[in-house]
C-alpha cells in the first residue's frame, strides 16, 4: 500500500467519522487509508498491528467474517492539540450487528473507545496510531480465573 492511497483529514477531529463511514461501507482500504504507512493500531483484544499493510489486512478479514452486518456509529469526539501539527482524538462508539458466534445468536450492541493520534503532514492530518477499548458497563478492570478465561470484574461490589 503505497502513500498515494493515503486520504488526508482536513481537521484530526474528523477521524472518527471518517473511520465509522469507512467501516459501514466495509472498505478496509479506506479504513487503512486513514493511516500511516508505519501507523500502530491496537485492538480490543490487545492484537497490535505495526504497519498501513496489516491494519488493512486485520480489517478487511475482520469486515469480512466478524463484521459483515455491523454498523459503527460516533457519539462524543474529544479532541486534544499537543502542537500545531499532534493531537489526540478521544471518541465515543457503538457497534451494532456484529456476526453470531459460539451460540450467541444475536450479539448486543458494543459500546468502545477509539483513541486516534493524529499528525499534521503536508497534505493533511493522517492517524499514526490507534486503541480501541470495549467499554464494559459496571465493571472497573479484568481478572484471568483459574482456566485462564479473562472476565471484567468490580471490585467495589
Amino acid at each position: 500500500m503505497s502513500d498515494q492511497n493515503i486520504t488526508y483529514l482536513q481537521n484530526p477531529e474528523y477521524m472518527p467519522n471518517a473511520f465509522a463511514d469507512a467501516w459501514n461501507e466495509r472498505d478496509a482500504h479506506k479504513i487503512a487509508g486513514l493511516f500511516s504507512s508505519d501507523a500502530e493500531f491496537v485492538n480490543v483484544v490487545g492484537l497490535w498491528w505495526h504497519n498501513r499493510a496489516d491494519i488493512f489486512k486485520a480489517h478487511d478479514y475482520g469486515l469480512k467474517n466478524i463484521f459483515q452486518h455491523s454498523q459503527l456509529s460516533v457519539g462524543t469526539v474529544k479532541q486534544r492539540r499537543l502542537s500545531d501539527s499532534a493531537a489526540v482524538i478521544h471518541a465515543r462508539m457503538k457497534l451494532d450487528g456484529q456476526t453470531s458466534h459460539g451460540g450467541i445468536d444475536n450479539p448486543g450492541t458494543r459500546r468502545n473507545i477509539f483513541t486516534f493520534v493524529m499528525q499534521k503532514q503536508e497534505n493533511g492530518w493522517v492517524c499514526v496510531a490507534a486503541h480501541n477499548t470495549d467499554v464494559i458497563p459496571g465493571k472497573e478492570t479484568n481478572i484471568v480465573d483459574s482456566k485462564n478465561q479473562v472476565r471484567p470484574v468490580d471490585y467495589r461490589k
